[in-house]
């Protein structure tokens, strides 16, 4: 519940399980019960109609979009108090067919070792589904448009890295099906994650499960933190996303000059 806590929902209804259908839905405020929060925002793509978001703010909301078939939970990155300014970057580490998981562990670590040289914390999970997601916050003071261009940044340095394994091109017919898209493009308003923590409609009921970078090493096995274990790993480890809502030190001007170095490094 803190990391969906004032956040914009995206629900992903699944009413007849993995196998069924599945749908987006996000104008949902207006037909939930009285007592389930909502925050009615003007649409981009609606010529400024408003869309009356859920915001997951309690137990009860929670099991009411449970109800709803929503296995996985889709938040917003930034908050109502700061719509336009997110809490994070967030960066979607996404195998194609023709990759290990091992793949995506090298592509994490390359991704840990830009942001330790630029001076940037990155926390990092499972997606529950195939990939791995990497936060960095901000603190909520820098908008999309601001912090869009370090995520790009950082996925560019990291595709010089790993060239042979790694792709920015987004279109899968023209992607490679044996590299990973590292995907920075969730760094817009509206955009969304499986939230930490989001049980994914995969079999096992995996779970999107953050990981101590101790633990990012070829062998890891994604499938091992599911509906089952995850509870225990929690109560023996706590919380490891814990200080991804905390107050944070994001010099946005010297961390994208350092970026801007590496890529001149590279270049050259």
């Amino acid at each position: 519940l803190p990391h969906l806590k004032d956040r914009p929902q995206s629900l992903f209804r699944m009413p007849n399980g993995i196998k069924g259908p599945g749908f987006f839905q996000k104008d949902a405020g207006g037909q939930a019960p009285s007592w389930v929060p909502s925050l009615k925002i003007p649409s981009d793509s609606r010529g400024g109609e408003d869309i009356d978001y859920i915001l997951c703010n309690d137990l009860g909301t929670l099991l009411y979009l449970v109800n709803l078939g929503c296995i996985e939970l889709n938040p917003w990155t930034s908050r109502k108090q700061h719509l336009l300014k997110p809490d994070h970057i967030v960066m979607d580490l996404d195998p194609s067919k023709g990759n290990s998981f091992d793949d995506v562990v090298e592509a994490a670590l390359a991704v840990k070792v830009v942001l330790d040289h630029i001076g940037a914390t990155g926390f990092c999970k499972t997606s529950g589904s195939t990939g791995i997601h990497i936060y960095i916050p901000t603190g909520g003071r820098y908008t999309y448009e601001q912090l869009a261009p370090v995520a790009k940044n950082i996925m560019r340095v990291v595709q010089g890295m790993l060239p042979k394994s790694t792709t920015l091109e987004r279109s899968l017919a023209k992607r490679s099906d044996k590299k990973i898209y590292l995907d920075h493009l969730q760094n817009r308003k509206g955009q969304t994650l499986a939230c930490v923590y989001s049980i994914r409609p995969k079999p096992g009921a995996t779970v999107s499960t953050p990981l101590d970078w101790d633990e990012v090493r070829p062998g890891l096995d994604m499938r091992a933190f599911d509906i089952r274990s995850v509870p225990e790993r929690v109560d023996k480890m706590g919380d490891l996303f814990q200080d991804v809502l905390g107050k944070t030190s994001f010099p946005l001007s010297k961390i994208a000059k350092a970026l801007e170095d590496l890529l001149a490094e590279q270049a050259g």
